[in-house]
This record gives C-alpha cells, structure tokens and sequence, in this order.
C-alpha cells in the first residue's frame, strides 16, 4: 500500500468516526423533538403534561434533554458494530480458518511453495496476508546461499512480524470506541438520573402541596435516563467482549500459522 493510499485511508477513518457521531445526533435530536415530543403523544396535546397512558414515546420524551444524547450513544454502538462484523468477516476471509492453516502447512512440508501462495491469495483474509508474506519471503530466502542458516530464520521472522503489524491494528481498530460507549453510557445515564431526582425534590420543595405533575416528571427522568444509560453500557459490554473474542482468535491463528511456517522453513535449509 502507497503512503498517499494509507494516507487517505486514514482520513477517511477519522472522518467516519466523527461524521457517525454527528450524524447519530442529529438523528437521534429530530426522532426526540418530532417523534418522542410529538403532542399526540400527550393528554391535551401538551408535550409538558402527562403522556397518554402506555404511550412509550410520550414517556421517553419525559426522560428530558439527555435522552438524545443517550439515543445517540446507541446509534454510534450499532454504526460501529456494524463496522465491526463488515471488518472481521473481511478479515476471516474464505472458509474455514483451521482447514486454511492445515492446508498451508501441508502444502509447505511437500515444499509446494507457489501453491500455498495461490491457495493465500484465494483465501483473502488478514491471516492469509500475513501467511503469503512470510511464504513470499520463504522463497526468497530458500535458494540465497549469501546468508547464514540463522539470519535466514530471523529474515524470515521478521517478514512475518512485518506483515502482522499491518494486519493486527485493522482487527482492533475501533474497539477503543465500544470500551468507551460501555463507560460513559451509564454515566451519561446517570448524570440523566441525578438530574431527574433534582426536579423531584424540587417539586416536593415547594411551598404548600406539592407539584404532582413536576414530581412525576422528575422521577420519569430519573428512571427513563437509568434504563437507558444502564442498556446502551449492556450492549457494548456484550459486543467489546464478543469481537475481543474474535480478534483474540484470529491473532492465535496468525501466531500458529507463523510458528509453523518458521519451524518448516528451519528444517527445510542445509546449514
């Protein structure tokens, strides 16, 4: 890859985390002003009454102002978990991963170099790049008579070293953003809740009986922003931990595949 192509690559990551944020916001303000706020939604069609009994949207738009920033929280969790499935499955490539390797180190032991590398090129995933690097390299160096038994296994390491670095940071990129969501989410919510107990005591404050209708509003806010703080932190704790999972397997699979591929080349030369 070019230092212009990787250049632009990288632009354009920054400029899709930032516009899945934006774009989630304004998404998630119209569905809470126009949907949530929509006076149908309410008795007497007042938005700052009570909502129609069972009327979930009324109930959410109670939630107050912290619910579009929450909303967009999920949204930017689903954007990128989305991303995520795209970016793993290209990364898994063709078929199965065990049948791939098994395949490469039988072809490599029958010193059928340019077939592993076809059977690479057919299997299109991060480990089959890092495997037709190091096969790449294994060519290279089978027949150099210039170089020693040991700096051929370094070279050949190295190759191998160089191609997961370019592969591995693809596989996590991203995941920072689902660690964060699961943290600020419920803190967010939080913040929602703190905000709604401070309306309810307010309303008990007052002088003589108390608001009954800003009561309910501040305990709906309270509770409201708690359930979706708490929700939008479940889920990216689920999918973090999910595509940890798959990462973690596909670098043990990268790992096994270089260790093998490095223990045939050692065998295969003469000191």
């Amino acid at each position: 890859m070019s230092k212009n192509s990787s250049s632009f690559k990288a632009k354009f990551e920054a400029v899709f985390a930032s516009g899945a944020i934006i774009i989630s916001f304004l998404i998630a303000y119209l569905l809470f002003t126009n949907l949530m706020g929509d006076p149908v939604n309410f008795e007497g069609g007042n938005p700052k009454g009570h909502p129609l009994p069972g009327n979930y949207m009324g109930m959410l738009y109670k939630g107050g102002p912290i619910v579009p920033v929450l909303m967009t929280c999920i949204l930017v969790l689903l954007i990128f978990v989305v991303e995520r499935f795209i970016t793993l499955k290209k990364a898994q490539g063709k078929g199965s991963l065990d049948a791939f390797v098994a395949n490469i180190q039988t072809l490599t032991a029958k010193d059928k170099i340019e077939e592993a590398i076809k059977a690479c090129d057919a299997q299109k995933g991060s480990l089959a790049n890092v495997t037709k690097a190091g096969l790449e390299r294994y060519r290279d160096l089978e027949n150099d008579k210039t170089l020693e038994k040991d700096q051929k296994i370094t070279s050949m390491k190295q190759a191998l070293e160089e191609a997961s670095a370019l592969e591995l940071p693809m596989l996590s990129k991203n995941m920072v953003i689902l660690s964060t969501l699961a943290s600020i989410s419920v803190l967010i919510g939080l913040i929602g809740t703190v905000l709604g107990m401070i309306r309810a005591f307010s309303a008990l404050a007052q002088a003589g009986a108390p608001d009954a209708l800003a009561l309910s509003a501040g305990i709906s806010e309270a509770l409201i922003n708690t359930a979706f703080g708490i929700s939008g932190s479940t889920f990216a704790i689920v999918f973090f931990n999910f595509f940890s999972s798959k990462i973690d397997g596909y670098t043990f699979k990268i790992d096994e595949a270089g260790f093998s591929l490095t223990q045939t080349f050692a065998a295969s030369i003469r000191k």
